[in-house]
C-alpha cells in the first residue's frame, strides 16, 4: 500500500485566517490569525475559557469553525473530502482525556490505531518509545492514569504524523515520566515534525516551544518566542510583596528599577477563585524589576513611610509565568 504524500518542508504546517467559533451563549474564538511553521513547536497557553481548546479542536478537525479558514500544509479543512483525508493522514492527536476500549490490550489498541493509517511505525517501536513494552499484554482498563497518557501518545505517533497535536500531554505524569515525554517530543521535532501543544506547565512550554501564543477571551494577546516574551517585561526579576494596606500604584511605578507594577486587592483575588494569603484589607504587590539592588531598599522605605506592614516578600527571576500574569492578570492555573 502506498504511503500518503508528505508535505513540503517550506509549507506552513497550520494557517488559521479570521477564525471564529460562536456558540449560542458565547463567542469562544474571536477572529484569530495563527500560523505554525513547519518544523516548529508552538505552545498555546490560556486560562480556562480563553478559547485555546476550541482553537486546537478546530485545527484538528474535531470542531467546525463558524467562519474563517484553516489550512494544514496547504490543505484547507472542509474544501474537499480528498483534502480532509489528506489532512487526517498528516495528523497525530493526543487529547487531554482519551477513552479507549477497556478490554483491549495495549498492543491491540496501538495496532487498532495503526490500521487507520497507510504509513505507520511498528507497535513494538512505539511501545518502546513511550516505555510501555512491559504492558503490551495488559488490558487498558488496568493501566494507571500516567500509563494511559503514554498510550495516548503512542497512538498519536503510530501513524507517522507530520503535525503532532498534544493537549496537556504530561498531566498526571510523575516528573521522570514528564521529562521522558519531553524527550520524545524533542526527538519528533528533531526529525522534522511539527508540534502544536497546550499545557498548564510553564516549564514545559519554555523547554519545548519555539514560540508561544497566549490566548484570553477568544483572542491571541501575545505571540513570540519564550525569550522575547520574557524580555518584553523589561525585567530581570519579579518582586512579590504581601502588605496589610494599600501602597500607591504611582509611587510603586516610580521606584528605581521598576518596569511595571500591579496591585491586587484580596477581593479581586477571591473573585477569580484563587486562594489568598492576604489579610483582610491587604494587597498583593507585583513588581517587574530591572535592578533589584536599587528597588528593594526603596520599596522597604516606601512601605515604612506608608505605615504598611509587609507580611511577605519573595523574589524570582522573570519567567514565562510572569508574562502570562502580566497579560491576563492571573496565573495560568487560576483558571
Amino acid at each position: 500500500m502506498s504511503s500518503p504524500e508528505r508535505p513540503a518542508a517550506r509549507a506552513a504546517a497550520v494557517a488559521c485566517r479570521a477564525l471564529v467559533k460562536r456558540y449560542p451563549d458565547v463567542l469562544a474564538v474571536a477572529g484569530i490569525d495563527l500560523t505554525v511553521d513547519a518544523g516548529e513547536c508552538m505552545a498555546v497557553l490560556g486560562p480556562n475559557g480563553a478559547g485555546k481548546t476550541t482553537t486546537v479542536e478546530m485545527i484538528e478537525g474535531l470542531t467546525s469553525p463558524t467562519s474563517g479558514e484553516i489550512a494544514i500544509f496547504d490543505n484547507v479543512w472542509g474544501r474537499s473530502s480528498k483534502g480532509d483525508r489528506t489532512i487526517r493522514s498528516l495528523l497525530g492527536v493526543q487529547l487531554q482525556e482519551t477513552h479507549f476500549q477497556e478490554k483491549l490490550t495495549v498492543l491491540e489498541t496501538i495496532e487498532l490505531f495503526a490500521s487507520f493509517y497507510e504509513a505507520t511505525r511498528s507497535a513494538s517501536d512505539v511501545m518502546a518509545l513511550v516505555a510501555l513494552e512491559s504492558k503490551a499484554t495488559a488490558r487498558v482498563g488496568k493501566l494507571s492514569g500516567g500509563q494511559r497518557q503514554r498510550l495516548a501518545l503512542a497512538c498519536a505517533l503510530v501513524g507517522r504524523p507530520s503535525l503532532l497535536c498534544l493537549d496537556e500531554p504530561t498531566t498526571g505524569l510523575d516528573p521522570q515520566s514528564r521529562r521522558q515525554v519531553w524527550e520524545i517530543v524533542e526527538a519528533f521535532k528533531a526529525e522534522g515534525g511539527t508540534i502544536l501543544l497546550t499545557t498548564h506547565y510553564m516549564e514545559e512550554a519554555e523547554r519545548l516551544a519555539d514560540r508561544v501564543a497566549i490566548m484570553d477571551h477568544g483572542k491571541i494577546i501575545a505571540l513570540d518566542t519564550p525569550a522575547a516574551l520574557i524580555a518584553s517585561l523589561g525585567a530581570e526579576d519579579i518582586v512579590e510583596v504581601l502588605a496589610d494596606r494599600e501602597l500607591p500604584l504611582a509611587l510603586l511605578c516610580a521606584l528605581p528599577g521598576v518596569g511595571n507594577a500591579r496591585v491586587e486587592a484580596r477581593e479581586a483575588r477571591e473573585a477569580e477563585g484563587a486562594s489568598s494569603q492576604i489579610a483582610p484589607g491587604g494587597v498583593r504587590v507585583r513588581l517587574s524589576v530591572a535592578d533589584i539592588g536599587l528597588t528593594l531598599p526603596a520599596l522597604l522605605a516606601l512601605a515604612a513611610e506608608s505605615g504598611a506592614r509587609l507580611d511577605g516578600l519573595v523574589t524570582h527571576r522573570a519567567t514565562l509565568e510572569d508574562v502570562f500574569v502580566h497579560h491576563t492578570g492571573r496565573a495560568l492555573r487560576d483558571g
